[in-house]
């Protein structure tokens, strides 16, 4: 798997992550790691000491919410098979009735939430749930490891939503967190009908029928930019690390082999017995270590890439939407410079929207600016854990075979000086 990963290490030198940079250019092609220690003379000589000194200072936040999703359960109906989630949560809140709630839900009542955040803040970046279905089979459906996937990826979710300083203060997050089972379906049964979603869906295919907008501000301009060249790149990365996982499944599935293969053969080789037992044992240690990596690069490394591939879908969604509030305004100040008459009721139509604008830009460039700080510190933890990790599988292996090619040669010298001997 030498190659994939050397395409996954030339892909991420294209990350340059540097807080102090004022316009954070994500795919700079002038950062690695070897520009880096050249401007620092006193990195230590040891690799993982090295990587050691890329520590991130999280600093602890004040926080009154609490949440944890836990204990998958399976529900066999004669319709359909689906599972829940049981999601507790403790606050010292005052708008919370009690301090502690435990509820349980199923994903379509997490769609339901994330589809209402995006209802009540269109320009604020939502975080993503997981995928309905697992991509590309990696794993069973209902299987352990993708239930176990999905609870993660749900508790991630809901505790996003709750750091989040506009998002944590939803009412229909609060319900929700704390309303019981008939209580959230008798709510989500209030929710705006089908002749009112399918107008907001006409409006939105005519706003983009109708083209770009002719007065969006520069930065928003650039940010559809950003968004272009990080989604096609964080794509890349995304189907790098699948590819880094299947090969060295392989790996691993071969070497598993070998190991009972030196064994047997130790059986019919009186003379070597000791030293074909020794390399069965080193491959089987081997295959330990390179089972713990891909553990690791399962449960660290391809969730982060992936949930980074839809915040980008979900980026570009709430740039059209802020396009299309200024669609609206660009459209009535089309419509006053061919209606004299009723300017008045135009400049005040007018108002609203410069005013709708401006909320929008505000909460985008807000939420814009603390999306890209969260992805700064995700991209750089997640990618310093997989160097540390490798760095000591490997130093874990070579160890071990130069633990066994000492006692080897100990061995050697001890027989050559038995022959020396008269």
């Amino acid at each position: 798997p030498g190659a994939a990963r050397g395409s996954l290490l030339a892909a991420a030198e294209v990350l340059a992550l540097d807080d102090e940079e004022e316009d954070l250019e994500v795919f700079s092609k002038d950062t690695s790691l070897a520009e880096v220690n050249s401007l620092s003379p006193s990195v230590p000589i040891s690799p993982l000491s090295m990587i050691n000194q890329y520590k991130f200072e999280d600093e602890p936040e004040l926080r009154d919410l609490f949440i944890t999703v836990d204990d998958p359960e399976s529900h066999i109906t004669a319709i359909e098979t689906f599972i829940t989630y049981r999601v507790v949560t403790k606050t010292s809140r005052g708008e919370f009735d009690s301090s502690e709630y435990e509820v349980r839900r199923r994903y379509q009542d997490f769609l339901w939430l994330k589809s209402k955040l995006e209802e009540a803040h269109p320009t604020l970046i939502i975080p993503p749930l997981p995928e309905k279905f697992i991509m590309k089979g990696m794993v069973e459906r209902f299987s352990d490891e993708f239930i176990e996937t999905r609870r993660k990826a749900l508790h991630k979710f809901l505790n996003r939503i709750a750091d989040h300083p506009t998002l944590t203060f939803n009412e229909d997050f609060k319900i929700f967190l704390t309303a019981q089972a008939w209580e959230l379906s008798s709510h989500k049964k209030q929710g705006p009908g089908l002749l009112s979603r399918m107008g907001q869906t006409v409006r939105a295919v005519a706003s983009s029928v109708r083209g770009g907008v002719k007065n969006r501000p520069e930065m928003f301009t650039e940010m559809n930019d950003y968004m272009e060249t990080f989604s096609q790149k964080i794509n890349v990365l995304d189907k790098i690390a699948h590819r880094i996982y299947k090969e060295e499944k392989e790996y691993f599935n071969e070497m598993k082999e070998y190991g009972p293969i030196h064994t047997l053969w130790s059986a019919s080789e009186e003379d070597i017995a000791d030293s074909l037992k020794g390399v069965a044992s080193c491959i089987d240690r081997c295959c330990k270590a390179t089972e713990k990596r891909m553990a690791g690069l399962s449960e660290n490394l391809l969730p982060i890439l992936h949930e980074y591939v839809l915040y980008s879908e979900i980026l570009m969604g709430v740039l059209k939407r802020r396009d299309q509030i200024q669609g609206e305004l660009d459209s009535k100040v089309d419509a006053i410079a061919n209606k004299k008459a009723e300017k008045d009721l135009f400049s005040e139509e007018i108002g609203k929207l410069e005013d709708k604008v401006e909320c929008a830009n505000n909460a985008l460039k807000a939420d814009w600016d603390r999306w890209k700080q969260n992805m700064q510190y995700d991209m750089r933890s997640t990618f310093t854990s997989v160097a540390e990790k490798n760095l000591r599988y490997y130093e874990e292996c070579l160890a071990t075979w130069e633990s066994f090619l000492a006692s080897q040669t100990a061995d050697l010298h001890v027989e050559e000086d038995s022959e020396d001997r008269p």
